[in-house]
């Protein structure tokens, strides 16, 4: 690393850092204008907002348009070394635009490092914090608002047990009409049922009521039926609620976990889950793509000087977010594959940044 590489980094640090916080503030204010009516209805003071929402709603936008804070950063620095003709200098005292772009790459690589860290352990504890908030004062119907599924419930509480109940009520922990079927050899051995069935803080268990068991040995059936019964089932009451914040809240370790025990169980609509669990790994990448391409784009001296760039940045940059959100709206209500959802953006564009860096000047 030479002098002129570490003049790069700062540029791109420093531009990065403030772009950041000047987006901060200028989403804080858009969104604190928004909500001045729930903030005043929740009867919170100010300091209990700004720990309650805005420590997590921080992180949140952070995450959300880090690559394009990048972008942007590089841009913007990079137009204004070529107009100087500091590039042009560069380049002409010998320096190949391979080694040219090392910083860059250097630099790009250290924040999309940031990204992966914090998208895994950091930006989920602050989503937890801000969507405790939406659900508690914003949202009309809420998660916490919303206490019954109306629907019948079907889980999978392991390979050969499978449960069902109805009308759940998250706020008492209790059912009605459970039922419970246990296979063997594609054979049903065990059926149990009950009229009701609530969770029992005391054992920590579901305490049932009325219930009739069934034991199934070929032609042969024991039944037996008992007043009330506690069942060990591999499901908590917290495994039941409707949680639309879900993903976004798990870290990436406990999402895996969710992940594999909703497979278990048979649950649908996983995609948006597996969508969300690969992204994590592709955004970061995304940074280091992005870093390439606004480089390349910028680093060739225009007429329109900074403003062009610019322009042509923020168009690359919203094809991206539309070719992004089309594989994410295929994948979640269709039958395209999650890992390439994640990943299909930045295949793309990882050839517009292959053909933007032969057709640089060097």
């Amino acid at each position: 690393m030479k002098k002129i590489d570490w003049y790069i980094l700062k540029k791109l640090f420093v531009t990065f850092f403030f772009c950041m916080f000047l987006f901060t503030i200028i989403a804080v204010a858009v969104d604190s204008s928004e909500k001045t009516d729930d903030f005043v209805k929740s009867g919170l003071t100010t300091s209990q907002i700004i720990t309650q929402y805005y420590f997590g709603f921080i992180p949140y936008i952070w995450g959300l348009l880090f690559p394009l804070f990048v972008f942007i950063a590089v841009i913007f620095f990079t137009s204004r070394m070529a107009a100087r003709s500091e590039i042009v200098a560069i380049l002409a005292s010998g320096t190949s635009y391979n080694r040219f772009l090392r910083p860059y790459v250097v630099g790009g690589f250290t924040l999309a490092l940031m990204l992966w860290f914090a998208s895994r352990y950091v930006i989920p504890k602050a989503q937890e914090i801000r969507s405790n908030f939406q659900s508690t004062y914003i949202d009309k119907y809420g998660v916490k608002s919303d206490p019954f599924h109306t629907s019948t419930i079907y889980k999978r509480s392991d390979p050969n047990t499978y449960v069902g109940f109805r009308y759940y009520d998250t706020t008492s922990k209790s059912a009605s009409g459970f039922y419970l079927d246990r296979v063997k050899d594609n054979k049903v051995v065990y059926n149990l049922r009950a009229e009701s069935m609530k969770w029992d803080t005391a054992t920590k268990n579901w305490k049932l009521t009325n219930t009739t068991e069934r034991y199934i040995n070929g032609l042969h059936e024991t039944v037996r039926t008992k007043p009330e019964m506690h069942l060990n089932l591999n499901i908590k009451p917290a495994d039941l609620q409707n949680d639309e914040y879900i993903k976004d809240k798990l870290t990436t370790p406990n999402l895996r976990r969710f992940l594999k025990m909703e497979e278990l169980r048979g649950s649908e609509g996983l995609n948006t889950l597996r969508v969300e669990l690969y992204r994590r790994t592709a955004t970061p990448f995304t940074v280091l793509l992005l870093t390439v391409i606004g480089v390349v784009v910028s680093s060739r001296k225009m007429r329109g000087g900074s403003g062009l760039h610019l322009a042509i940045g923020i168009i690359i940059a919203v094809v991206f977010i539309l070719c992004d959100r089309f594989s994410t709206v295929f994948s979640t209500k269709g039958d395209f594959p999650p890992v390439i959802a994640a990943w299909l953006p930045n295949v793309v564009f990882g050839g517009i940044a292959y053909m933007l860096y032969r057709l640089a000047p060097k």
